[in-house]
């Protein structure tokens, strides 16, 4: 079976609603970083800041339209 990383991708947009929902708040991205992201996920500041620039939504929709064309059918 071929790699995915749907997992990675959840992960990656978790932090980045997470971010824009404290943004809403007025609270900086270090501070976000710093208070929410750095211990539970683990990641340094320079993935956070990669993480924040991925589309990861389009990348979870364009996968999720691949896998649905792999899907094997009973054709009953």
């Amino acid at each position: 079976m071929a790699y995915n990383n749907r997992n990675l991708l959840k992960r990656i947009i978790r932090v980045q609603d997470l971010v824009l929902e404290q943004k809403k708040h007025g609270v900086t991205q270090i501070y976000v970083y710093e208070h929410m992201i750095r211990d539970t996920f683990l990641i340094s500041y320079a993935t956070f800041n990669r993480w924040l620039a991925y589309p990861a939504k389009a990348e979870m929709k364009r996968q999720r339209i691949s896998d649905d064309s792999r899907q094997l059918s009973l054709g009953l």
